[in-house]
């Protein structure tokens, strides 16, 4: 028995979750760092850099859930680790208006505590999804499950944002707890009963050692590529998450709720461009799942460009409208690239689904913690002979640059003829 539409968007709500709880720790969190107490960019950057770091475990999340039988407890236990991890993350910023050291201490244990909880949940889940739903189902599930944690993100975002001006600690630690609970308690509503009514439990784990399984799956040319591919187009995809908002208070002069909201609005533009392509590729079958990659990313190197000019300028057209025009990119070239990591993680040896998605979220965790890290650097860096708006232009620039050399792998990997997408997508 395989997942039917309602399982796929009870664990769409998993995905929803876990959004809503990592958009509060690398956005808002992070510009609050930098502009209200005024640290260094880097340092957040560091501590994003360090969960990011800590997915590493990710294959190894996968595997475990590959041959233990139980992605649920995981799933569950990881979402737990999460909520802890955020609001800790909270509480620390806190903390810096009166001891940097404190702060800074908790600060390591809790965004260690959100690389675990991230790694544990999300990998399983995405595990769950990929051994799971039929071969036919596995790019709309993609649609509708990346759907609802952009929503989630969008909505956690705006909402956080009109909730936390006038921005005060116990406002912000209050909204953080709401948020964090309420996470943990849709995960567990949603995800009960799943595992055990689908057809994918095995009856003896396998004994296949980790380092073992791991070799096997980065024999396979395809998944190597693949991973190749994820690590330089999540380099551009995450360069510019913990500076756009730092971006916004100190060259366009938002308040904390109005960059809060502005990542909503980022969000949004990325819900609706997951929306079309979900729609053209997988209900009107057309564009190919490459085609559609590459608009999406020659689309958000044409969006960064925009900002980057934006800044020195301060256009009427405004910054909100540029960051929906980059969401809406990044959300064409993610859903694609999502649909297309679905559908591999199913081909080749079996029983190493997880094992595949662990390669891939290990990639993309080490492509956003040293893209997120690197554009906060680089943006330190640049602010002592450059104005701000300069600055964070000649980073966007570079995030561009990225942009347009990953859409250059995904011409030369990916293939564009009828039958290289029908195996991408089964069952079309």
């Amino acid at each position: 028995m395989t997942l039917s539409w309602f399982q796929i968007v009870r664990l769409g709500l998993v995905q929803m979750a876990l959004g809503a709880i990592v958009v509060l720790t690398t956005s808002t969190l992070n510009r609050l760092m930098v502009v209200e107490f005024a640290l260094p960019a880097v340092l957040p950057g560091l501590l994003v850099a360090l969960h990011y770091g800590i997915q590493l475990s990710r294959p190894r999340w996968g595997f475990t859930s590959d041959t233990g039988g139980n992605r649920t407890a995981w799933i569950i236990g990881g979402m737990v680790a999460l909520a802890i991890g955020g609001f800790a993350a909270a509480y620390a910023v806190t903390l810096f208006a009166a001891s940097y050291w404190s702060g800074l201490t908790l600060s390591v244990v809790a965004y260690a505590l959100i690389g675990l909880g991230v790694g544990a949940s999300g990998t399983s889940l995405l595990a769950l999804l990929a051994t799971a739903t039929a071969p036919h189902r596995r790019a709309a599930a993609a649609t509708i499950t990346w759907l609802m944690m952009i929503f989630g993100i969008a909505m956690t975002a705006g909402l956080a944002g009109s909730f936390l001006d006038p921005y005060s600690p116990a406002r912000l630690l209050a909204v953080v707890a709401i948020v964090v609970i309420t996470a943990t308690a849709l995960t567990c509503l949603a995800i009960a009963g799943i595992e055990r009514r689908v057809s994918i439990i095995r009856a003896e784990p396998d004994p296949t050692p980790f380092i073992e399984g791991l070799k096997e799956v980065w024999a396979e040319r395809r998944a190597r590529d693949f991973t190749l591919f994820v690590f330089l187009s999540m380099n551009a995809y995450f360069m510019q998450e913990l500076i756009l908002e730092p971006f916004a208070g100190l060259v366009w002069g938002f308040t904390p709720g109005q960059s809060t909201s502005l990542s909503g609005a980022q969000n949004g533009g990325v819900f609706v461009g997951m929306l079309t392509v979900g729609i053209m590729a997988t209900g009107l079958k057309i564009g190919s799942l490459r085609n559609w990659i590459l608009a999406g990313c020659v689309g958000s190197a044409a969006s960064l460009v925009a900002i980057a000019w934006g800044g020195l300028a301060l256009p009427a057209i405004g910054l909100t409208v540029l960051v929906v025009a980059l969401g809406f990119f990044n959300g064409m070239f993610a859903v694609a690239a999502i649909g297309s990591m679905m559908a591999l993680a199913a081909t080749g040896r079996g029983q190493r689904e997880g094992t595949r998605m662990g390669l891939w979220g290990a990639a993309q965790a080490i492509a956003a913690g040293f893209g997120g890290l690197m554009g906060a650097a680089a943006v330190d860096i640049l602010r002592g002979p450059l104005a701000d708006a300069p600055a964070f232009a000649v980073v966007f620039t570079i995030e561009a640059a990225l942009f347009i050399a990953a859409a250059a792998m995904a011409l030369h990997i990916m293939e564009n003829t009828r039958s290289a997408r029908a195996a991408l997508v089964p069952g079309e």
